[in-house]
């Protein structure tokens, strides 16, 4: 049922103190209309977003929770007498208000009449307005602000119990380089990069850790070394992940890798801990809105992975079987780390190793 809202008062009122039997003024600020039921519909957080009111004569109103909507106050009886200008009689003219005699002898005091006795009809009384009902605005409910969500856990490194799966050098990092060139003297590739990292190893540079990172791919995808190659992949997969992407991409191709030659061994226990170190800074983010953004856009991309298909084809055909070499070193680093991620929703995990399989036999020749 709507009203009419002239000469009617109202008060501010947040959305989420409506109750049932508030008379609440329609958006076009013309009409009002009494709530029969209030609804509150939640955000994800648990937190008061949306109030639904239904109306008394149908139909829906849909308010934000923040928002505040005009109630006609519960005590407006809808008219009130004025208070301009002095008490006046109802039916009387201003003029005569105040000034009415109460007996003859008041019109003409001189008159002989006026000894007369007064007369004993009803005097007349100034009717006076009623108190002007308490208009004041209803304090608005305080805000409730919802705890903040248990944030997970921020992993810190690798657990002792994670890296006595993973055998120890034996030596200096120096001393495992210079075993792996020993061991292919008549490896260009090899020769160079153990040349360049024999000077020294620094693990916060970010060359350092590329010239490693592709001499154990060197070792195994190329010489088939698995074992100088997972010696100098671990020089890497023991190094947390310290918020710098650039250095961590090296580290996390390491560790595809060494996953890849474990699970090839069988030694399916240890591939699971350099996996769990591929995927360590996946959980790391404490915000859970920034949590779930970042694991849809990391599911796409796993599910749409850049495998460099026209780059090789079109270095196929120019014929340049150099620079198809080197997309397919590319493609063949994608690969791992999706095999390092079990697969994806697109490809699963025997599509990866029979890919993967391929690459290598394209690569090796």
């Amino acid at each position: 049922m709507t009203h009419p809202t002239a000469s009617l008062n109202y008060s501010e009122r947040q959305a989420g103190s409506l109750r049932t039997g508030d008379l609440l003024l329609l958006p076009d600020a013309t009409r009002t209309a009494e709530i029969q039921r209030v609804d509150v519909d939640d955000d994800d957080f648990g937190s008061p977003a949306l109030i639904r009111a239904t109306l008394t004569g149908g139909g829906v109103l849909r308010i934000a929770a923040g928002s505040v909507v005009l109630v006609q106050d519960p005590s407006e009886d809808g008219a009130g007498p004025s208070d301009d200008g002095p008490d006046t009689v109802p039916g009387q003219a201003p003029e005569a208000a105040g000034s009415s005699p109460a007996s003859p002898a008041a019109a003409h005091p001189g008159d002989p009449a006026g000894d007369a006795a007064p007369d004993n009809g009803a005097e007349l009384q100034l009717v006076r307005p009623a108190a002007a009902a308490d208009t004041a605005t209803p304090a608005a409910p305080a805000v409730v602000v919802p705890p903040a969500p248990v944030a997970p856990p921020a992993v810190s490194g690798p657990s002792e119990a994670d890296l006595a799966l993973i055998p120890a050098a034996g030596g200096t990092p120096e001393s495992v380089v210079e075993a792996a060139a020993g061991a292919h003297p008549d490896a260009p590739g090899v020769q160079l990069l153990c040349d360049r990292l024999a000077k020294g190893i620094n693990t916060k540079s970010g060359s350092c850790l590329k010239d490693l990172s592709d001499l154990a791919h060197e070792l195994f995808v190329v010489l088939k070394d698995a074992d100088n190659a997972l010696a100098v992949a671990d020089l890497l997969n023991v190094l947390p992940f310290d918020g710098n992407r650039g250095r961590w991409a090296s580290v996390q191709s390491s560790l595809a890798l060494a996953s890849y030659i474990c699970r090839l061994r069988g030694e399916s226990d240890r591939a699971a801990v350099y996996e769990k170190f591929l995927r360590a800074p996946d959980s790391m983010e404490t915000d859970p809105f920034k949590a779930r953004i970042n694991a849809k856009v990391r599911q796409r991309s796993l599910n749409e992975p850049n495998l460099y298909d026209k780059e090789i084809f079109r270095a196929i055909d120019n014929s340049n079987a150099d620079a198809e070499r080197e997309w397919r070193l590319l493609r063949l680093e994608a690969l791992l780390f999706l095999r390092a991620h079990g697969g994806s929703q697109t490809i699963d995990a025997p599509e990866l190793e029979r890919r993967i399989g391929n690459e290598l036999e394209s690569v090796r020749g």
